[in-house]
């Protein structure tokens, strides 16, 4: 993303702060944002798929999205995969934007929307607690061309049935300031633990976690890669003992993280002004601040990274199904798909988004860390079901609970 792109993506965006600092108050995750997830729906609960016929919609599509990935041209004309939509079939589309996955699953679950671009940390909540439809992927003709990697992932799909279209993906990466670290630091221990950085100084207090519950995870994959006893296979997938073990890590950071970024603005921000040199962080900002010409540069440690799979799940209740389905075609168009990664710092649903848009350029997905997809993550709801025939996991609800009792320092 050049800088002149980032420059007026970083004008419009609303700088919200949801970060905490240790001496003032906090901005915690919504403990109640979501039902207890314990186990898959039954085959027999699953919401039927809604019959559209091939033509023009309703008049329109309301969407919960994250901000800056439906654009129309009004921050900069040149990104724009909504006009030529609206024209083509009598949809028009109506944007509303959440900060965060529980306010995503607050909305949908409020009704009057269409369709929600949920991460796998919202997009388990979401079906489990029968806020989105079965989609029938027979009437979505580019359905095939989607990765095969992400068609039928466990993050929307349940049971064989798809609950989505997965629509773009990236890593959780570990971004840091190259005037600190000349060269790339090989592991998060350096945002986990005390220590002296490579300038000489301890990265107590210049170091950033992130603010959400879904974060224990990659406590987890550290410990996964450090501490094998524990026998940890999926960072989503812990019992009672290897939860302990990584929230007993992040007490430990806790001690010198002074703050939680939650809000992408307000990370670019803390690394430009507020002497942070290390965090995870997203593609996103990072492209954005070496667009200003910061000196940042990101880096997927030895232990590899948790990361984002965002899926296209259609309400339950939604009250434009047409015009949704016209959109799910829509959003898997090679071009848009690539538009929408050189807008966001993403990589491409459909691998032809690499190819098709010269918005995003031929090197776009190697910038966005595309070749990275085999040592990702990605994030998914944590439920009782640990995936070997046992219901003794921890579930999201007890993540959200300890999470923001280590928010608090406690």
């Amino acid at each position: 993303m050049n800088s002149k792109i980032a420059f007026k993506l970083m004008a419009v965006l609303v700088l919200l702060s949801i970060a905490l600092t240790a001496c003032g108050g906090a901005a915690t995750p919504a403990a109640t944002a979501a039902p207890v997830v314990t186990q898959a729906p039954a085959v027999t609960q699953a919401p039927a798929a809604t019959t559209v016929a091939p033509a023009t919609g309703e008049g329109e599509v309301d969407i919960v999205d994250w901000p800056g990935y439906i654009e129309r041209g009004a921050n900069d004309p040149n990104y724009d995969w909504v006009t030529g939509f609206e024209k083509q079939t009598g949809c028009m589309v109506k944007v509303k934007d959440a900060a965060t996955s529980d306010e995503m699953v607050q909305l949908m679950n409020s009704g009057g929307f269409d369709l929600v671009t949920a991460s796998g940390d919202a997009s388990l909540r979401l079906i489990y607690g029968g806020s989105v439809q079965q989609i029938d992927i027979s009437k979505i003709l580019s359905y095939k061309n989607v990765d095969s990697r992400l068609q039928n992932a466990p993050w929307h799909t349940v049971n064989g049935k798809h609950y989505g279209v997965s629509y773009q993906w990236g890593p959780n990466v570990l971004m840091y300031n190259t005037k600190v670290f000349p060269a790339a630091p090989t592991s998060w221990d350096v945002v986990f633990k005390e220590m002296q950085l490579p300038d000489g100084k301890s990265n107590k207090d210049r170091v950033q976690g992130y603010i959400g519950p879904i974060y224990v995870a990659d406590a987890a994959l550290y410990l996964k890669f450090h501490n094998p006893e524990l026998g940890i296979t999926d960072p989503y997938e812990l019992t009672q003992t290897q939860f302990d073990a990584a929230v007993a890590l992040l007490r430990e950071q806790r001690k010198i993280a002074p703050k939680y970024w939650g809000d992408a603005t307000s990370q670019i921000a803390d690394f430009k002004s507020e002497g942070f040199v290390a965090a995870p962080s997203w593609p996103y900002q990072v492209n954005l601040l070496v667009g200003d010409k910061q000196p940042i540069a990101s880096t997927i440690p030895q232990e590899g990274s948790t990361g984002w799979a965002d899926t296209t799940m259609m309400s339950s209740k939604a009250p434009h199904p047409k015009c949704a389905y016209l959109w799910l075609e829509h959003s898997l168009d090679p071009k848009v798909q690539g538009d929408v990664a050189a807008w966001f710092g993403s990589n491409p649903a459909v691998p032809a988004g690499c190819t098709s848009s010269d918005l995003l350029g031929p090197d776009g997905c190697k910038t966005n860390g595309y070749d990275n997809f085999d040592k990702i993550f990605f994030w998914k709801t944590p439920i009782a079901d640990c995936g070997n025939g046992q219901s003794n996991c921890v579930t999201y609800d007890k993540w959200v609970e300890t999470f923001t009792a280590i928010v608090g320092g406690q």
